[in-house]
């Protein structure tokens, strides 16, 4: 197992295309698949065994469904003297009642400490994406599956998943699926309580300081792209790593009312605070940094400037005055939106700088589905990711792509030509 790599959590993974065969209840009675010996790499061989397990159900447009389940890896020859035919068999859920033709379905095997208690422990996750989705897209980046896989399982093993490095894009894809991304860095630990106490200090204070620690990574010639994704990536660790700190001493000062009893009440409305605060931190992050960067490269904005009926696009280029001046021309006006994640919530900035036909949104996350993007066409949206990600996308959809530098690029041109 290599620290910082899928191999940390998992021990191999398998994946395929559904066929009718397989979901199709008129077909097929049995929740099994069957030729399957390439699975024997995750499962093994030996006696009949019915395996505690969690299955996941992710489609882009509903709440994840999830549900506990089992299966059972059996050989349906076990008596032969020659010959052996594996199947998997798994039971009825929530999840395979929702399955349908062209679903990626993944099989993780979880690596599990070896003194963990096996006792009412899941050691196999299930998770069904539905076809063509963003989440699909995802997983099969994820975990390096075939993009042709359909009629078989294509399966990595815990050695070749020890080469595939979780990046902080791959930790929000992790942590979306209810695994906990430990991507701490006990180096920094000391410096950070040094600095902060036991304290968190504003958004833009810590995100100053994360590039401050990358300031021996970032060359002359490193592009918009490489730095935004470098800052991310460091704030993500410098967070978690002090994060850890401060909440192994809060747990040791206890949760006790005024009668030294333990406040259940208390613990929980800490809990509540620790899980607030890690989802709002990861987009005031990234405009920070994108801040940062459009200031670097001495581009004109407001951020967060109100305009029509209220709404406060996140960057407004060149800024609130032109917006607000009527001569000024609207072709060379510019707004971007700033989403670490979409998924539905893309829509929020069409509202937004009704002067700007064509808007932009800017993104961390990879393998957007091809309904979502040409839904975002239709809508005079266009999508800015890091470059990095680009190859997350199919190769009709990184054509339209723009990256962090073409941005910058577009809008230091329509800045030249106003004059500024």
């Amino acid at each position: 197992m290599k620290k910082g790599s899928l191999s940390s959590y998992f021990d191999g993974v398998a994946g395929k295309i559904l066929a009718a065969c397989e979901v199709n209840q008129k077909v097929s009675h049995q929740h099994e698949f069957n030729g399957v010996q390439t699975l024997k790499a995750l499962f093994g061989e030996g006696r009949k065994e019915r395996i505690k397990t969690k299955f996941l159900y992710l489609d882009d447009n509903i709440d994840p469904v999830e549900e506990d389940g089992f299966l059972t890896w059996y050989d349906a020859r076990e008596n032969h003297p020659s010959r052996s035919e594996y199947r998997l068999y798994f039971s009825d859920t929530k999840i395979s009642q929702n399955m349908d033709i062209n679903d990626l379905w993944v099989i993780a095997k979880l690596n599990l400490p070896q003194n963990h208690p096996s006792e009412n422990t899941y050691k196999f996750l299930i998770i069904v994406a539905k076809g063509y989705s963003t989440y699909a897209n995802q997983l099969q980046w994820l975990f390096g599956l075939e993009n042709n896989i359909l009629s078989h399982f294509s399966v990595r093993d815990g050695t070749a998943l020890e080469g595939e490095r979780v990046s902080f894009t791959a930790s929000l894809i992790l942590e979306s699926i209810g695994i906990a991304v430990d991507d701490t860095d006990d180096t920094f630990t000391e410096i950070l309580i040094r600095r902060y106490k036991s304290n968190f200090p504003s958004t833009k204070e810590f995100s100053e300081f994360a590039r401050y620690t990358c300031l021996a990574d970032v060359h002359p010639d490193s592009t918009p792209d490489e730095k935004i994704s470098l800052w991310m990536e460091r704030e993500e660790i410098l967070f978690k790593t002090f994060e850890k700190h401060i909440i192994a001493k809060r747990l040791q000062d206890g949760f006790y009312s005024f009668t030294t009893e333990i406040d259940t009440d208390l613990f929980i409305e800490y809990a509540l605070s620790v899980l607030n605060r890690r989802k709002s931190r990861v987009g005031h992050a990234f405009e920070n940094h994108l801040e940062f960067l459009f200031r670097e490269s001495k581009l004109h904005f407001s951020r967060g400037a109100i305009t029509e009926n209220r709404a406060k696009p996140d960057f407004l280029f060149p800024g609130k005055k032109e917006y607000d001046n009527a001569n000024f021309p609207q072709l060379l006006l510019t707004m971007l939106g700033v989403k670490s994640t979409c998924k539905d919530r893309w829509r929020q900035v069409l509202t937004e700088a009704n002067r700007v036909k064509t808007k932009h949104l800017i993104t961390l996350e990879p393998g957007i589905s091809l309904n979502q993007t040409a839904e975002m066409q239709e809508h005079n949206l266009r999508l800015v990711v890091p470059q990095d990600l680009h190859k997350t996308y199919q190769q009709c959809q990184q054509n339209w792509l723009l990256s962090v530098a073409d941005f910058v690029n577009l809008v230091q041109k329509r800045q030249s030509k106003a004059g500024l």
